[in-house]
């Protein structure tokens, strides 16, 4: 198997999740019918989730790298505005399209601070999966592509934490041994700073065995459209519901919030272990199809 088969397996789970996620936004579409066996009906669109992450992982096709520069013209080129981008976005990727330089861009976003959105950890996982085995690697690469819109500790520390955590759960599906929650979980935060987003995750290690209402309760569930409160969630329901794609995104849709984002964050993840057969067929053929520039 290759990387760019792990890559793209863990894009169809993060656009599944996304798309099927985005539904949930619709009045009339119900967790009680998704639990019974019954998708929302008609085509699925997906959102700013699975745009960026196309732009990204047309990246590593290139030459399996991020180049910053290139990433930027990338998202600033794909860009449309009616996918669901948040207010900050529109602003930094239409500076970008006019030309303005990204890491100026990036720096001056909300009020100088950066980014602390959870858009960086929502397109990453692809990333993460394509250096299964390398979780040093996926770090590094992870913090280059979200440095380019997210200045931020906080936003760069939150697709840090889902890159590596891809990168653990293609690894694992390539040597057949699943981690316990716990090990992915532990992974993951060696690679993290003190940041609210390591804190987060480090409260997820301590409620394996949580509803997912308790687990939403203490963690979040992106409703703030932050990392910290979106990462460490996603990364819960990921650790704990690995081997079951439609589970993992069950629960997303039951915590609520901000249910694309995490949906494609966790499908993201758990498409790295399961591969394309974890997910069920007719939510790929419900998903709108993927755009074919070379991803």
């Amino acid at each position: 198997m290759t990387d760019l088969q792990l890559c793209r397996d863990s894009l169809d789970g993060l656009s599944v999740g996304d798309a099927l996620g985005a539904q949930f936004f619709v009045p009339g579409t119900t967790l009680h019918d998704l639990l019974d066996g019954t998708a929302p009906a008609g085509s699925w669109p997906w959102t700013d989730d699975t745009e960026m992450a196309l732009s990204l992982v047309a990246e590593l096709r290139q030459d399996g790298r991020v180049d910053q520069d290139r990433l930027a013209r990338r998202f600033a080129d794909r860009f449309e505005p009616y996918r669901g981008y948040g207010g900050g976005a529109v602003v930094i990727l239409r500076r970008i399209r006019d030309g303005e330089p990204w890491r100026d861009v990036a720096r001056d976003a909300f009020g100088g601070q950066g980014s602390m959105g959870n858009g960086a950890a929502m397109r990453v996982a692809p990333l993460g999966a394509f250096h299964a085995g390398d979780a040093r690697t996926a770090a590094l690469e992870a913090l280059r592509s979200a440095e380019v819109t997210h200045a931020h500790a906080e936003g760069i520390l939150g697709a840090v934490a889902v890159a590596v955590a891809a990168a653990e759960a293609g690894w694992a599906r390539l040597v057949r041994n699943r981690p316990t929650p716990a090990e992915l979980l532990d992974a993951v935060t060696g690679y993290l700073v003190d940041s609210q987003v390591l804190d987060g995750i480090r409260r997820a290690r301590t409620m394996l065995d949580a509803s997912v209402g308790e687990a939403a309760y203490e963690l979040g569930n992106g409703a703030q459209v932050l990392a910290q409160d979106t990462v460490p969630f996603a990364l819960w329901v990921a650790a704990t519901r690995l081997d079951d794609y439609p589970a993992a995104v069950g629960a997303c849709v039951e915590a609520g919030g901000d249910v694309d984002t995490t949906s494609a964050i966790v499908g993201g993840i758990v498409a790295a272990y399961t591969g394309r057969p974890g997910i069920p067929a007719q939510w790929l053929t419900q998903r709108e199809p993927l755009a074919t520039d070379g991803t």
